[in-house]
Parts: C-alpha cells; structure tokens; sequence
C-alpha cells in the first residue's frame, strides 16, 4: 500500500524484495527488484513456504513453545533471534551497493525488522526511512526497554516476576550481543560511521513510519526523527472479496445475522486447537452468529467444523471481509488490529507471541476489543467474549475508527515526500 501511495504522490518507486513478493509490486504498480534479506519467508501460510535450512525446525519450536505460554514462546523467539535477525549482513551490503550502484535512488523505506538492510544503508550512508511493521515499542527507547519484552500487558496475561525476570536476562543478553555485532560491522567497513549506542534503537535520522494509531500511552521513542503514524495501512475504497466470498457470505447470513472472522495469522492459523475452541464457542453462545475461519495449513483437519454456519478455508480475503463481519478474533498481530480499527470492527484478541501482548494491551485499553490468553482458553469463555463484543462494541472504538482513518497510507506517503524532499 504504501509502495502505491508514494507513487500516486509523484515518487519513482522500486520494490526490492524476495523474489516471492513481487506480485506485490505488480499490484502497487511499481517496479521489482530482487534483495534477499534472511533465511526465513512469510509468504502465506508459513508452513507451506518453502524455508532455507533450519528455519522449518526453528518454526516447529516456536509453535510448540506458544502451547506453553507466553514467556516460553518469547525465549523461544530471543533464543532464535540471534540466528535469523543478522544474517549474512556482508552478502546483503554487497548486494545493496550493488542495487544503488545499478539503480541509484533517492532516498530508501526499509522494513525496521530488516537489521541487516538498516545496518548497510547506514554504512553506505544513504538517506532512508524506516517503517515500523509491528507495535511501537519495537524501536526501545524507555529507561529499561528490551526489544523482544512486551512493554505492557493484557489484564489476561500477566507471568510471574520470575519468569519476567528470565525474560528480560534474554533480551538484554540479545540487546548486547547486537551492539557488539553493530560495533565491529560497522568498524570493519565503515569506520567513518557512527556506532550506535543500542542495536535495536539504530533507525532513520530523518523519519520513521509506524503503521499504527497514535495513541496517548505509547512509550518513548528515539529521538530524531520524525514519526508518521499511519494509524492503518489499507485501502479506503471498496473492497471486493470475489464471488466466492460474495456467496459465502450471503449464504452464512441466511444461517445467523450475525457473522464474525476467526484469523490467527501466517503461522499461528497452525493452532488448529484454539481455532476449533473459538469456532465451537461461537456456535454454542450465539445461535445467531455464523463463522468464517481461516485455516491456514489446517483447513483441511478442520472440515469437519464447515456447515450451514461455518465457512473454513486456508485463507480468506481479511481486508474486504472485515467490511461485512460484526467482530474479528485474531492474534493481535499489528496489520489485524489496525484493519480492524480501520473497518470499525471489535474484536477479541488472543496474544500468543512478539508484540502481540502489547497490541492487546492498546486494544483492550483504548475500548477497541478484549483479551483472553489462548493458553488457558475453552469455548466457554471465547463464546461469551465474542457475545459480548457483538452485544456491546467498545465505547472507544467508533473514535479509533474516525481517528485511523483520518491518516491512512495516502497521508503518510505525501508527508514522507515532503519530508525527504
């Protein structure tokens, strides 16, 4: 979205990427390059992706970890960081000059997440902005902030001071190990640069982009650089779903009134078990509300659940199906609940892993949905939370709504042109 957007405001734009994605560029209208980043791919359903080497395990490990709960799943993720979040950061400067030298551009947008694209650009000093994928707090800058460590936590999910403890001995071994990478990177092939003082904090001097809404309790964040909230990332206009989910639609209306969107994301549609919990409670509570579930590589295991009142696929049109559904449960990843925000609609929110907990945490206390933790879930209580979503939306959320919607991917892109005039 914002690729097309700082097209439609004049800029000549180049989608480097996996080759994977670039459908995506053909569908901002931009043109694509080739940039491999990491070992690890999400492009779907992250099971059925092809990985490199290692990665398949790593992901069998964290999904088994989140059935533990959440400080497992994080140690698990801080464990794996040190081996998927700087590779190859000689192979990715070279081929990023290599990228300037063919096509010099003005000015770069690299995804924060991306540490080793972030950490050549700055060695070749080249103007660049960075976007902020996930929740804010992802660039750390509060007294005592660890990236990898929830800054705030759902009313559901709270883990005892000693497993917090553990939690935070991990990211800060994490915050050093990277510093120290950073430090001898940057000595070896730009000595002329700056090392900065903390790893995870180093981004643009110039902009930052945070795909989120600007919310009166985040924490700090560095200083510098200008900050464009973007308070959502999708398209303003009508949304078609295609004729499949036309009919689906309409024919699961004609079974409930009521219709709600069970999605769990890239890799966490692999939790068939709280998906089938979250379905089975809907059913129960509300004989009124039919469900769309969207799968993942589990579609198939949960067929059984398909009926009059239940559609399950492997993936679903998110976006245009969020304009025809009354609430949503997901995950709390990032681009969920900010659609949700965006199409006025609650939802309920069960954090597994990353800054979801944060996320639920901003949505639970700007009115804009509940949480429960997914670790200690039965159908029960999922069918009364989704009950009480469709029966009472949060106070606050048709005002997040209004917010979101007054920026948007059109905004951001036409404030970073000027920006980086």
């Amino acid at each position: 979205m914002l690729a097309g957007e700082l097209r439609a405001a004049g800029a000549e734009v180049t989608f480097a990427c996996a080759e994977d994605f670039a459908p995506l560029a053909e569908t901002a209208g931009v043109e694509f390059t080739t940039l491999g980043v990491g070992r690890n791919a999400n492009t779907g359903i992250a099971r059925r992706t092809v990985q490199a080497e290692g990665e398949a395990g790593r992901l069998e490990e964290f999904l088994e970890a989140t059935r533990a709960g959440a400080v497992p799943a994080l140690l698990v993720q801080a464990r794996h960081r040190r081996a998927d979040m700087l590779a190859e950061p000689e192979r990715v400067l070279a081929q990023l000059r290599a990228v300037h030298a063919r096509r010099p551009a003005d000015w770069y947008v690299v995804d924060q997440l991306s540490y080793a694209v972030t950490l050549a650009l700055h060695c070749l000093d080249l103007p660049y902005v960075t976007f902020c994928p996930g929740h804010p707090s992802y660039l750390p800058a509060a007294p005592g902030a660890l990236f990898g460590v929830p800054y705030a936590w759902p009313q559901a999910v709270r883990p005892a001071a000693a497993d917090l403890q553990t939690l935070r001995g991990e990211a800060h071994a994490n915050d050093v190990s990277f510093t120290a990478l950073f430090a001898r990177f940057i000595a070896r092939h730009a000595p002329h640069r700056p090392i900065p003082s903390r790893a995870f904090t180093l981004c643009s001097p110039h902009a930052v982009v945070l795909n989120y809404p600007r919310l009166s309790w985040l924490p700090l964040r560095p200083e510098g650089p200008d900050y464009v909230f973007t308070g959502h990332l999708t398209p303003t206009g009508t949304l078609d779903p295609g004729p499949f989910w036309d009919s689906e639609v309409g024919r699961l209306r004609q079974a409930g009134r009521r219709l709600v969107l069970v999605a769990l994301g890239t890799f966490l549609s692999a939790r068939r078990d709280v998906l089938e919990s979250v379905t089975r409670g809907i059913l129960a509570e509300r004989p009124d509300t039919s469900v769309i579930v969207a799968a993942g590589d589990q579609a198939e295991a949960l067929a059984g659940l398909a009926g009059p009142r239940v559609a399950v696929a492997a993936t679903v049109p998110q976006q245009a199906l969020l304009r025809q559904v009354d609430a949503m449960v997901h995950h709390g990843g990032n681009n969920s609940f900010t659609e949700c925000l965006a199409a006025g609609v609650p939802a309920l929110v069960l954090p597994f892993s990353s800054d979801q907990f944060s996320v639920a945490h901003d949505a639970e206390r700007s009115g804009a949905g509940l949480c429960l933790d997914p670790h200690q879930l039965d159908s029960e209580r999922a069918g009364q939370a989704v009950s009480a979503l469709l029966d009472a939306p949060g106070r606050g959320l048709e005002e997040l709504r209004r917010h979101v919607r007054l920026h948007g991917p059109r905004r951001a892109a036409q404030r970073l042109t000027a920006l980086m005039a």
